[in-house]
């Protein structure tokens, strides 16, 4: 039985069944953070069925929801469902969708001429793809993500630059990423122990783009929501969700999966401010709090280069002064350096960085806040 939304409220935590263009036309305008769609790839398969070597079926996507009479009805779609979306996302939100060759590129035009801003596109590589079986093409390996938020004009939309970079072994997030299939427990299969959904992507890939690209809270819209991984994470993050699904099926097993699921702690979903937005703290203050002297020497972890600090809060080094990042620079002969990093006060007979004093700092700065 299909349910389609009230003007006046928003189905939080529901999967709505029913026509995605329909039902999103019945939310209210600007109302989720972001978007996640997995729409059908109009996979175009002209044979009847693909064989392995072993002549054992290939379980391939031949289901009615990925059919499509032409290339035009296909875009006409495309531009329906993507103008649903773009009325419901709320100024700085922005949109996630998935697809492989077939269809991304289709996409990508329809969402540039409807006035979507592309921010990335992301390669999804497989860890474990299906081999190309006849030997004729290169494996498909990988499938597309395409970033995008609502406008050029979007410029506060939420990405976690930081944190991606901290669990990424302090290097910044590529966009390529390497992320196994959905199998094993994870794959939802029926009481015949076949896939429920031909398609189902991994949590792993939700995660990180939730992760990126919302906040605790926020409201993530899965327009094609088969059997809910977007739910599942979401829920599973701290986030809230909409799903709409017009396979009775697929809604089911969704909801059914996402009630099992148990939400991580409040605590160890914090964000972490970004740096950016930290308060600013000049080494000035670091000096005036008493936490280095006037006239201490700083010197690098490996002790090979001394600064003496002056009580204006710059580095001397002889007749040479300039603040902690120029100087820094000049003794390493480089264009730049982040001083906080660089210089170290002896303590304890060993080196601290002198970044710890700014944190030290801030920390009672946002507490006085």
């Amino acid at each position: 039985m299909g349910f389609v939304p009230s003007q006046q409220r928003l189905p939080l935590d529901e999967v709505l069944v029913g026509d995605c263009i329909a039902a999103m036309n019945a939310l209210p305008a600007g109302s989720v953070d972001c978007v996640f769609a997995d729409p059908p790839y109009n996979l175009q398969l002209g044979e009847a069925s693909l064989l392995r070597p072993d002549q054992s079926r290939v379980d391939a996507v031949d289901d009615a929801w990925d059919k499509f009479s032409s290339f035009a009805s296909y875009d006409t779609f495309t531009r329906e469902w993507l103008s649903a979306c773009r009325r419901v996302m709320k100024p700085n939100a922005t949109l996630w969708v998935i697809g492989s060759y077939h269809n991304i590129f289709r996409v990508g035009s329809a969402l540039q001429d409807l006035g979507f801003w592309i921010l990335n596109d992301i390669v999804w590589r497989k860890a474990n793809p299906m081999p190309n079986f006849r030997g004729k093409r290169f494996t498909n390996a990988h499938e597309t993500l395409i970033w995008a938020s609502r406008s050029a004009e979007s410029k506060g939309y939420t990405f976690h630059y930081e944190a991606l970079k901290g669990g990424n072994e302090d290097l910044q997030m590529r966009s390529d990423w390497f992320i196994p299939l959905c199998t094993g427990d994870e794959r939802l299969k029926g009481a015949d122990g076949h896939k429920v959904h031909p398609t189902q992507k991994p949590e792993a890939l939700l995660a990180r783009t939730l992760l990126s690209a919302t906040n605790p809270g926020d409201v993530v819209l899965d327009p094609f929501f088969g059997t809910g991984t977007t739910g599942a994470v979401a829920k599973r993050l701290g986030r809230r969700f909409i799903g709409i699904e017009r396979e009775t099926v697929y809604a089911e097993a969704a909801r059914a999966r996402i009630a099992g699921v148990v939400p991580l702690s409040q605590a160890s979903l914090l964000v972490s401010p970004a740096k950016r937005a930290e308060p600013r703290v000049p080494f000035l203050s670091v000096v005036e709090a008493g936490h280095i002297r006037a006239g201490e020497v700083l010197t690098d972890e490996r002790r090979r280069f001394k600064a003496t600090v002056r009580p204006d809060g710059q580095l001397g080094i002889g007749p040479v002064v300039g603040s902690i990042h120029k100087i820094g620079a000049l003794v390493q002969g480089l264009p730049a350096c982040n001083g906080w990093t660089f210089w170290h006060a002896e303590r304890g007979g060993k080196p601290l960085v002198i970044d710890a004093y700014r944190t030290e700092l801030r920390a009672a700065m946002g507490a006085a806040g």
